[in-house]
Parts: C-alpha cells; structure tokens; sequence
C-alpha cells in the first residue's frame, strides 16, 4: 500500500436498506489530484465522508499513506478538509480562525505562529489576518477556509464542493488558485464537485461517479475523448456530445432516417460482429462547416435552425437524420438561421455506443 497515498479496498457503505457505495475500489498516488465528478447522489460527497471518517463504512477498508485507518477518528487520520461552506468562527479573526485547531492540540506558539505565516503567503491572505469572516467577500473567506487545512501540515487534502457558494468570477479566480497550490505543495488532493469544468481543468484522473459506482477512472483527456459509456459521454461537455441513433454494420453507421455515416478511422474497443444497433457520438467542436466539410468522411447539406453567439465563438443548431445537432464556429463566421449550409466530420473522432449494453463499442 505504501506506493499509494490513499488505497480504498473493497469499500461498502449501507443507510439501512439503501445501498450508497458497494465494493468500490480506488487507489491514489502521492500528490497525485483526483477529482471525484457526478451529479447530486450519486455517492462522491459520501465517499469524500468515508475518507475523511465522518461516516462509518459497512465493509471494506482505507489506507492513508499505506496505514489503515478505516477504524481511525477524523483528527487521527493526516487529513485536511474543506467544506462546501466555510464554517468559520464568526468572532474569530482569521489568525484565530487558522490557528484555532492547532491552539486546542496543544502546538508551541512560535510553531503555530510559523505555519500561520507559511499558509496566510502561500494564500496571499496576509493583509486580512486581523479582519473577522464578515468583513472578507466570499472569496476571501474560502482562502481562508483553505488556509486552515493547509496550516494542518498535512499529506492529503479533501475539498468537497468548495467553490459552489461562489460567482463565476470567483470560481474561476480560485480554480486557477487551488490549481497553482497543487503544484506548489505536490500534497495528495481528492476534490468532490459536479461542476465539468472544475474536473476537467483541476484533475490529474477523473472519477466519474453514478449511482455509487464509478463508471471511469483515467485523465480529462481520455474521459472527454473517448468516454466508456453513454452515461460518461452524455456527463462530459457542454454543449452535449451529439447523439444519433441507427445501426452500425462493419465500418459503417445508418441512422435510422437512412443516412449513411462511414466509421472507417473508428478504432473499435472489440471487433463487432454482424449488424448492431447503436448510438454515435460526435462532440459539437468536431462538426465542421463549409468547404472544410467537403473534405470530411461525412459530409451533408443542412438548414441552420438556431444560431448561438457565444463572444468567442459561435453555437448553430441543425438536424442529421432527424436528430438535433448543435455544432461550434468561429465567432467571425458569417451564419444565420434558416441559411443553407455544409456540414461534415470524421465518425473517426467521434464515440460509438451499444444501445444494449450502453458501452462504448
């Protein structure tokens, strides 16, 4: 265990009947960041919880720097959290604030005083140290939050959803933050969200979560390109991946109105036998527009429906074979609803789905 900085084993944990997590396993590297990514319920803040050991597992087991602590209190366990909301004391300045957990174990003054120092520059909080939580913006206040698990000294970092109670502002502002923190600390971090983009721009590997399982586990690259399932797929990007329904039949792919895709650059998983009822997946930016389009494996002449300007580019609804697709432009690309237009791309770049089993083909 001890080449991992965190190694959860077979873990379960029941509420009553209800089965929220059940014989998952997960191991991270040191100073590796993990993002565990999935909408409400589906088990990562519960995790989260299980690590931190603010809940009792039902069965399996945690390692924390190859030491079992399933059994361990929180405090016992080399952790520092973060929470969604702040939680800090409101009649304490934030000195006190960072330094209070230390004060109540009983750490020397000039120590607590030097790691005080340490986190209020690696956070730029500084000049706020003597200002109480009402006097700081929202921002400020999760620097804050930060600072005092970073003050723990800690190995590993769990951040669960600490970014949702901000403008888009300051999450982007502290996303960028809590990235260059990684890379200064090198500290093992698991952070919880359901935002995309926070996973996709924070993450080393990727967790996506649904119904207590995890459905993949690799780096943003992968997870955005080549998704196993449909779930994954449908989860990642916005706009959606396009989904067109029809039947793949060696390298080529018929919707269901009839329109013939060929997938010759499609590098299957397994090879598939006989014709196979499926779904293709293609992301908007791989749609492309105009002469370009002539040259793809797949072109066709569309009517643009609804045209989206985005500032730095551009979102234009059609239809392929009956199904809504919305691909990406340039935002200097002169395109109007209800125009005539050439669209094309490579099946190639695209994902195919089984609709039986919903796995990537």
């Amino acid at each position: 265990m001890t080449q991992h900085s965190v190694s959860i084993r077979d873990l379960s944990l029941n509420f009553g009947n209800v089965k929220v997590l059940e014989h998952l396993d997960l191991d991270i590297a040191q100073g590796e960041f993990i993002v565990l990514l999935g909408p409400s319920g589906c088990g990562k803040s519960t995790l989260l919880n299980c690590i931190a050991g603010l809940l009792d597992v039902s069965d399996g087991q945690i390692f924390i720097g190859g030491r079992n602590v399933t059994w361990e209190e929180p405090k016992d366990r080399g952790i520092g959290m973060v929470f969604q909301s702040y939680a800090l004391y409101p009649q304490m300045t934030v000195e006190r604030n960072l330094s209070f957990g230390l004060r109540v174990a009983g750490m020397k003054k000039d120590e607590i005083d030097k790691r005080v120092a340490r986190a209020a520059e690696i956070l730029q909080i500084g000049p706020l140290l003597q200002r109480k939580p009402v006097e700081l913006s929202g921002g400020q206040r999760q620097r804050v939050a930060i600072g005092r698990a970073l003050v723990r000294d800690v190995d590993v970092f769990l951040f669960d959803e600490p970014l949702s109670n901000l403008d888009a502002k300051l999450r982007s502002d502290l996303r960028v933050e809590i990235k260059r923190l990684h890379q200064r600390l090198k500290n093992t971090m698991i952070y919880v969200t359901h935002d995309q983009i926070e996973a996709l721009t924070l993450a080393d590997r990727i967790a996506v979560m649904k119904n207590g399982v995890i459905q993949q586990l690799s780096d943003p690259h992968t997870i955005y390109n080549k998704p196993v399932n449909l779930y994954v797929a449908g989860f990642i990007g916005s706009p959606q991946m396009n989904m067109l329904n029809g039947t793949l039949n060696g390298t080529t792919f018929t919707t269901d109105d009839g329109t013939v895709i060929s997938a010759v650059n499609y590098q299957f998983m397994a090879p598939v036998s006989g014709p196979t009822k499926a779904i293709l997946g293609v992301r908007p930016e791989h749609i492309v527009l105009g002469e370009e389009a002539r040259a793809m494996p797949f072109s066709l002449d569309v009517e643009i429906e609804i045209v989206e300007p985005m500032g730095s580019d551009t979102l234009a609804w059609t239809k392929i074979g009956g199904h809504p697709v919305t691909f990406r432009c340039n935002s200097d690309v002169d395109i109007k609803s209800g125009q005539k237009a050439v669209i094309g791309f490579d099946a190639g770049r695209g994902s195919i789905f089984s609709v039986e089993t919903t796995n990537r083909l």
